[in-house]
């Protein structure tokens, strides 16, 4: 890897653009080789990286110039329009957003699954990632579909903090939740419903004539995309709702095994990923929760069951970091992959 090229974080003010400039500043990144972009309102505000100061800069073509790679941490629609461009400047994209997980000339992504398409022949300079949500559902489902001869379905509730709507999402709740405090109902901005004290079972729009959330018809359609390679596609389906945490998803899993599984295999499989991290002791209220997997790389699964009259389903509850794991670290491990390729 040329330890010279320049790396645009793009979205750098927004609640995944700030951990990608930390996992970057844990990478050994210097400051030097950093370009921090952003849109027109946030032009000039200065972001700390270690004891360096980084200047934010209007995400325009001209940034793009003598950038090897560009990180974006983006919402789809301006992922749209500055992928190409960063892409026709000569370097790497690896975008976060829903812009191109849908598109079967964009390879889609997950690092700790599938991180040897980073290194195969493929059509342009850009890559997907898929959602937090599918991320962590697809690193629930390998070990479970390795060790017991596949997965059938797996049917999902994610609860999901309003970090997942950026930083508009967090300012939303801490005003809605003063304001309930002091007595006066406020007003719906971020969310199609007050979040605050609430819980809302409509995460982003509504496909068109269709009751699935384009975030749930995501999950099928990106699990399709990465397991597809592999031979065998469980079917993943679920709602996603929105509660009024800030940062953490929370996913209430039931797995449909091909045979089944007593609890202890299920536990053993589960431990041998490392992108998993075990937290199954109840009795001593140990289980995966929201404050507990803020900065972890891992997936916390948890809550592992069975029912005697149905022994090939598995009920279990996992945690994902939306901003970091979900989002930031897999960005940047991407991205550090890319660079990897031979010129």
């Amino acid at each position: 890897m040329n330890e010279n090229v320049r790396i645009a974080v793009v979205g750098a003010t927004g609640v995944v653009g700030r951990e990608v400039l930390s996992a970057l500043l844990d990478q050994g990144v210097s400051s030097e080789r950093l370009t921090v972009l952003a849109s027109e309102r946030s032009e000039a505000v200065e972001l700390e990286y270690g004891e360096d100061t980084l200047e934010v800069e209007k995400a325009t073509p001209e940034a793009f110039r003598g950038v090897g790679l560009a990180l974006l941490a983006t919402p789809a629609s301006a992922s749209r329009t500055l992928a190409p461009i960063a892409q026709a400047a000569g370097a790497w994209v690896v975008d976060a957003s829903s812009a191109f997980r849908a598109d079967g000339n964009v390879p889609l992504v997950l690092p700790t699954f599938n991180p040897e398409v980073l290194g195969a022949t493929f059509k342009g300079r850009v890559v997907s990632l898929p959602s937090a949500v599918s991320s962590a559902l697809v690193s629930i489902v390998a070990p479970l579909q390795k060790a017991f001869g596949g997965v059938v379905r797996v049917q999902v509730t994610a609860m999901m903090g309003v970090s997942s709507a950026g930083v508009t999402g967090v300012n939303e709740l801490e005003k809605q939740t003063a304001g309930l405090l002091s007595g006066r109902e406020p007003e719906a901005h971020a969310f199609p419903q007050r979040v605050g004290f609430n819980l809302v079972p409509q995460v982003g729009p509504f496909m068109a004539n269709s009751p699935w959330t384009e975030e749930e018809a995501g999950w099928t359609l990106e699990a399709a995309r990465l397991f597809g390679a592999r031979g065998e596609t469980p079917v993943i389906a679920g709602t996603a709702v929105q509660v009024p945490t800030f940062y953490g998803h929370g996913l209430s899993l039931h797995v449909q095994l091909k045979v089944p599984a007593p609890v202890e295999q299920a536990r053993a499989a589960l431990k041998t990923s490392p992108a998993l991290k075990v937290l199954d002791a109840p009795g001593e209220k140990v289980y995966p929760m929201p404050m507990l997997v803020a900065g972890d790389p891992t997936v916390h699964v948890g809550r592992l069951r069975t029912f005697p009259q149905a022994p090939e389903w598995l009920t279990l509850f996992a945690v994902v970091d939306n901003a970091g794991r979900g989002g930031a670290l897999n960005l940047v491990e991407a991205g550090l992959r890319l660079l990897q390729r031979p010129a």
